[in-house]
């Protein structure tokens, strides 16, 4: 097993297919009374994070307490980060207090390969600027494993503002690996520079793609990123972009609506279709905590 989780690129099929087969090893314990394992018993997990986060923290800390693990959450706000302290200084501090494990969210892109330099400990992307964010990926493929029994030969369609999303990077990258095709659906504006060389088709039409999907990913539209009109209205978004009822009516019967949350509901995504049978938006988040099982206990030297 690799020792850090910085990129999706990092996880071979065979790797990526281990946390999978040991997340649902994971999720089996779900149902015991006790849900507790010592498998990482007197070691420690840090989530250090410097942007808001609700389901990945909250998901990495529940994860690491199921395996035992003692946990510090750190909070860039209310910090000495917010005194000005570095990211280095901030590492070294971690490391002096015997982090085995840091789970790092920040707003710039590549700063968890910085701190992989830095500390001796494993180091799990949990988010870095607009880059990547692997254990969503791995989540959300897990997801449609679990939902469609497959992911070779699986078409998914990812829907939205690709240019600000770390989740759509990962997800393109790891998909690829495990054998599914990708289209990334979006208006030019919302496409990032370069993303020919993905290994991913582009469609600017959802009607046209929505028929022979099998999983439809909705992504949100980070208005918080946004310093610049990237498309005309959020009404005519809504109307060639979003995910409503009619539109989930074009998909063939076994496909299945995925969103990483948080939602922005009557834009991306329709109440409708998000509260509707086939979407798997509260699936995501209860595997969540699975997956990150299977990375700490595989990065922290569980064996197979």
């Amino acid at each position: 097993m690799i020792k850090h989780l910085l990129s999706a690129a990092d996880l071979d099929a065979a790797t990526a297919t281990l946390v999978l087969d040991t997340a649902a090893e994971m999720a089996s314990l779900a149902g015991r009374e006790v849900k507790k394992l010592p498998a990482l018993r007197g070691r420690t997990v840090v989530n250090l994070f410097y942007e808001d986060s609700t389901r990945t923290r909250i998901s990495f800390e529940a994860a690491a307490k199921r395996l035992s693990a003692d946990v510090i959450n750190f909070s860039a706000k209310g910090s000495s980060v917010s005194k000005g302290e570095s990211l280095k200084d901030t590492a070294l501090t971690l490391q002096a207090m015997g982090a085995d494990a840091v789970v790092v969210r920040h707003p710039a892109s590549g700063a968890p390969h910085r701190l992989a330099n830095w500390v001796e400990g494993s180091v799990v992307n949990a988010g870095d600027g607009t880059h990547e964010h692997p254990t969503q990926a791995l989540l959300d493929a897990y997801t449609m494993r679990s939902r469609l029994g497959r992911l070779a030969g699986l078409n998914v369609a990812i829907v939205g503002d690709v240019l600000h999303s770390r989740v759509a990077r990962s997800n393109v990258q790891l998909l690829h690996t495990l054998g599914a095709k990708v289209t990334l659906v979006a208006p030019p504006t919302l496409l990032p520079v370069g993303v020919d060389a993905w290994p991913a088709g582009t469609s600017y039409d959802l009607d046209a793609v929505v028929p022979d999907s099998d999983v439809v990913m909705m992504l949100r539209v980070q208005r918080e990123r946004m310093n610049q009109a990237y498309f005309p209205s959020e009404r005519e978004y809504a109307r060639r972009y979003g995910f409503d009822v009619p539109r989930m009516r074009r998909l063939p019967g076994h496909a299945i609506v995925m969103h990483p949350g948080p939602m922005n509901r009557g834009m991306e995504i329709a109440p409708e279709v998000a509260d509707s049978p086939r979407s798997t938006i509260v699936e995501q988040v209860a595997n969540g905590v699975s997956v990150r099982m299977a990375v700490l206990y595989l990065l922290l030297g569980g064996k197979a």
